[in-house]
């Protein structure tokens, strides 16, 4: 691949501000969230790039959660999410106004629009990333070679979580990366702060990549948000069966919370992908977070490492789970659990009285 023309003609961090029947999407806002640290760094503007079909009213609040700039793309076109049109549209956004950073959310439409679009206009895209920073690259300064400054380190796991990756891609711009959702933070909306918005024509053209929909069919959601729940009590195989997350469902109920589960769990059939906590499942941070059964692998923890308040129950004392546990304890959950549910039980209605 070669070498992008006059690199320092690419300025700004750019967010793909996705939106879903013209709702913008949460991890949006967290983008937007650490495109401010970035550009903080990088002394630029943030700006978000809006495309759909009568969206402009969204724009607000991608101003309130910290974009300076808004280029809304707004075309009939793009009503719905299909590969063809957005990726047109993105790229000619790119090669228009030339960011230095152009970030898109790791969901299933970002997993599909980012990589499209980083082939189109000539550049690399590092997948699934959980830390951006900005930073020299080579990281360490080369005996004979020049090191690059204020570049786009972008970290994510790599062999199956085993080891943690940092990649940089100092020849070509923009720098693209996908983010998992969950991982970066919100910044607290400033209400009645507005991003400049920029309409622009991306002339988006049919063509034998088109695709017709002819149905679109929503299902209700089975299970919960893990990603927005403040307490969880997560199990895994340790917990012996899925009858066995009664005892789970309880204490999340005394506490408030809702239930999640390690990619073991899910494997054997005994809860929803949707519950799943890891690498390969969601990445969340609630205020208190119950490893029950959990014994702790890399690719679990990766998902539930920035959790406020961690407790962990396992019968093996040398559980990895209890590494990075808050508190740890050891013994059989199935007597722990239901007596730390009871005692709940019994400190709230005394509460109550």
């Amino acid at each position: 691949m070669g070498k992008t023309a006059n690199i320092e003609a690419y300025k700004g961090v750019y967010i793909y501000a996705q939106q879903v029947d013209n709702k913008i999407s949460n991890i949006s806002l967290e983008l937007l969230g650490e495109a401010r640290k970035l550009a903080a760094d990088l002394n630029e503007e943030v700006t978000a790039v809006l495309l759909g079909s009568h969206v402009g009213d969204l724009t607000d609040k991608l101003g309130e959660y910290g974009a300076d700039k808004v280029i809304l793309v707004d075309d009939p076109k793009l009503e719905t999410y299909r590969t063809e049109p957005y990726a047109q549209a993105l790229a000619a956004v790119i090669k228009e106004f030339k960011p230095e950073i152009f970030l898109v959310g790791a969901t299933a439409i970002g997993r599909d629009l980012g990589p499209t679009v980083s082939a189109r206009v000539a550049t690399g895209l590092t997948a699934d990333c959980t830390s951006l920073e900005i930073g020299d690259f080579p990281i360490n300064p080369p005996a004979n070679g020049e090191q690059k400054h204020n570049q786009l380190l972008m970290t994510r796991p790599a062999f199956g979580g085993n080891t943690i990756a940092t990649i940089a891609c100092p020849d070509n711009r923009p720098q693209m990366a996908t983010v998992r959702p969950g991982v970066m933070q919100k910044i607290a909306p400033e209400a009645g702060r507005r991003a400049e918005v920029i309409p622009f024509d991306a002339h988006i053209e049919e063509n034998d990549r088109f695709v017709e929909i002819l149905d679109i069919v929503k299902s209700a959601a089975q299970t919960v948000d893990i990603q927005q729940a403040k307490i969880l009590v997560s199990g895994g195989r340790g917990v012996g069966s899925p009858e066995n997350f009664k005892i789970l469902e309880d204490l999340a109920k005394a506490l408030g919370g809702e239930v999640s589960c390690s990619r073991a769990v899910v494997d054997s059939g005994w809860k929803p992908h949707d519950l799943q906590v890891g690498q390969t499942g969601k990445t969340v941070r609630p205020n208190l977070y119950f490893a029950i059964g959990i014994s702790g692998a890399i690719q679990h923890v990766a998902g539930m490492e920035e959790s406020d308040v961690i407790i962990a129950i396992n019968k093996d004392p040398d559980a990895p789970i209890f590494d990075v546990a808050s508190y740890g304890i050891v013994g059989d959950y199935q007597k722990i659990v239901p007596a730390l549910t009871e005692a709940i039980k019994a400190e709230k209605a005394k509460k109550a009285d």
